[in-house]
């Protein structure tokens, strides 16, 4: 699509990092490509951001983590969605529905999805 970069809401991070572990177990790049991807490269998710934002999600039991190899061979942490995690993507997901369709309300359009 453009070229334009997007910068995040603050608080859709977390489920956006949450609905992409729904696809499996993937390393910190791997979840940043994902998202990437996915969003047809308008939404980039810069490692200063990424990685407090998953050490957040694994303190509060969001995800949980191991170590492994990754495909180029080296020791990469992979991160999992917990079922605690699958329950807070579901309630964070109904509340941006919700803040979403109040945005498009008061834009005076009609609701996008």
């Amino acid at each position: 699509m453009g070229d334009k970069k997007t910068d995040l809401l603050p608080g859709t991070l977390d489920v956006l990092i949450l609905k992409t572990l729904t696809r499996g177990r993937m390393h910190g790049y791997g979840i940043a490509k994902n998202i990437k991807l996915m969003s047809d490269d308008v939404l980039e998710v810069e490692e200063g951001s990424l990685y407090p934002a998953l050490q957040r999600l694994l303190i509060e039991g969001y995800v949980d983590a191991e170590w492994g190899k990754s495909e180029n061979n080296r020791r990469s942490r992979y991160y999992r969605l917990t079922p605690e995690g699958r329950k807070r993507l579901t309630s964070r997901v109904s509340e941006l529905e919700h803040m979403l369709g109040a945005f498009f309300k008061v834009l005076g359009m009609e609701r996008g999805f």
